[in-house]
């Protein structure tokens, strides 16, 4: 079992035909992933790697039953095409694209709450369930199924983790990276109560950054799952008011530091890992624990 994305996902690209959407569907391709053809309005009727190029996600959702998109719309229009996926009933989108207008982000989150889908980012890496799909910008051939949940803001340290897990001889269930702009649709959070939710999901690892509330938040969940949360918060040394990397990570007020959120979420049951190396031996202890043995 997986979150978000599993075998009866059906993916489309709302930007399939510009230079980056051709590398994504390239990748997905290669990799066999459910990829059922592109959005791009304009070119509705043409084809893209030999998959069907749609007007419209309407047109889309009609003719394969798509349930997933992956957007690399130029910023200025990514608010409508994501408005249009949602009302054609997408109910997980990947939102690549950055520099999209903070006030669109807001705009797109709301939409995604009122139409319950999950919407990563702006500026997200996105999300993978091995062996079943991928709307992200990661390689997950290599990347081993289990049964280990991972929720992170960064795609680079989603790879990390990842080979952390596997280096213990454990697998990953679902992978999530949220993005790292000031304000994203899906927080750390949403997505742990959906792996509390999933009976295939033993443990979630869990990565924060400075900058933001969402950790926080996160720990009120946290609060209430039975399922071990193994988390880690990067920024330790980061500077107020300078941005590290991320646009959201942004050190503002004191609780939004390393330290406050790892405190937080400590406080709230998770097994917190003091050092960013030490999450591999902090989650083997935590499923000891409980008596758990992940399969893989």
């Amino acid at each position: 079992m997986a979150i978000l994305l599993d075998s009866d996902s059906r993916i489309v690209i709302q930007g399939m035909t510009g230079q980056v959407g051709r590398l994504m569907a390239t990748r997905m391709i290669e990799a066999g992933t459910p990829l059922v053809g592109g959005v791009t309005p304009g070119k509705g009727g043409q084809s893209c790697l030999d998959l069907p190029v749609f007007e419209s996600c309407r047109e889309a959702v009609a003719a394969t039953g798509a349930n997933c998109a992956f957007n690399i719309v130029p910023a200025p229009f990514v608010l409508d095409s994501i408005m249009e996926a949602l009302e054609a009933g997408v109910g997980v989108v990947t939102v690549y694209s950055d520099s999209v207008p903070l006030a669109d982000a807001m705009a797109i989150a709301a939409a995604a709450r009122a139409a319950g889908a999950t919407v990563l980012g702006p500026n997200a890496a996105g999300c993978f369930s091995p062996g079943h799909a991928n709307l992200s910008d990661f390689n997950d051939l290599y990347i081993r199924a289990g049964r280990i949940g991972l929720v992170t803001k960064s795609g680079a340290v989603t790879h990390e983790v990842a080979e952390f897990v596997q280096g213990v001889g454990l697998g990953i269930s679902t992978a999530v990276a949220l993005g790292g702009d000031r304000v994203t649709a899906t927080g750390h959070g949403d997505i742990l109560e959906l792996f509390e939710a999933d009976p295939g999901t033993d443990a979630v690892v869990l990565i924060g950054e400075v900058g933001g509330r969402s950790e926080l938040i996160a720990a009120e969940t946290i609060a209430r799952m039975t399922k071990p949360v193994i988390a880690h918060v990067l920024g330790h040394s980061a500077p107020p008011g300078k941005a590290m990397g991320h646009a959201g990570a942004l050190l503002g007020s004191a609780e939004e530091s390393a330290p406050a959120k790892q405190a937080a979420l400590a406080d709230a049951g998770a097994h917190v890992a003091e050092t960013f190396t030490a999450i591999p031996e902090v989650l083997v202890r935590a499923l000891a624990s409980r008596g758990k043995i992940a399969s893989h």
